[in-house]
């Protein structure tokens, strides 16, 4: 059962989708229900996506897919269809469908978790390796994975228990996602943006503030490339 404000929350977003074909942004659905801050639009969001009426997309800060609808809102509108792919497999695959189901994996070594929060001392141990579409790796440098820990970069889609595919480098352009070590043993997932002789490191989740450090404080180690969510 939903209480009041999500099942407002589900409307207003399951209305903009049908009228517009894309979700509303967060200060939108802030002002719809009233909210002083997007801090309870994300336990809202998160609430209903455990529940399992909403999917949020990786990689795309407003990709909200409308899984189920209860009966009280089926009732008020006809022809409603779920924003997602039926999982009832046809009998002979279309070609594109027969392509995705040949994607080779390739294992990569899972060394640790990385902070989606304040920073913490990074993991350098490999515990096991993780399988990830091959599609993933860029082609160039060395590839590998991370547990996310923490809430930080949700607005990113990018959620504690995830774990993200990270290619090694040392060079970032403003807006990359990236693996930050904070004076030299603190490391962080965030997004890099350089100013001036500084450099800010971003949070996506606006009860984080964005932290900026000297130009010497902050070394990337990495730039994000994919991510694998376990439902």
């Amino acid at each position: 059962m939903l209480t009041r404000k999500q099942l407002e929350l589900l409307s207003f977003i399951n209305k903009r989708l049908q009228r517009d074909g894309v979700p509303p942004s967060f200060d939108e659905m802030k002002e719809a229900l009233d909210l002083r801050s997007k801090s309870g639009i994300h336990r809202l969001i998160t609430a209903l996506e455990e529940r399992g009426f909403i999917r949020r997309l990786a990689h795309r800060a407003r990709a909200i897919e409308i899984v189920k609808l209860p009966e009280s809102l089926e009732k008020q509108q006809t022809g409603f269809s779920p924003r997602v792919i039926d999982g009832d497999l046809p009998d002979t695959p279309p070609p594109s469908a027969a392509r995705q189901v040949e994607v080779q994996a390739t294992e990569l070594p899972l060394v640790g978790r990385i902070a989606a929060g304040l920073p913490i001392e990074a993991i350098s141990d490999v515990s096991h390796n993780v399988a990830v579409p091959s599609q993933m790796l860029s082609g160039r440098g060395q590839h590998y994975a991370l547990e996310v820990k923490g809430e930080s970069m949700i607005d990113a889609g990018i959620n504690d228990g995830d774990v993200v595919v990270i290619r090694e480098t040392s060079v970032a352009e403003n807006g990359d996602v990236v693996v930050a070590v904070v004076e030299g043993y603190e490391a962080t997932l965030k997004t890099f943006r350089r100013q001036g002789s500084s450099i800010a490191l971003e949070a996506a989740n606006a009860a984080f503030e964005t932290r900026v450090f000297r130009e010497d404080q902050v070394s990337v180690q990495g730039k994000l490339v994919g991510l694998i969510r376990t439902y």
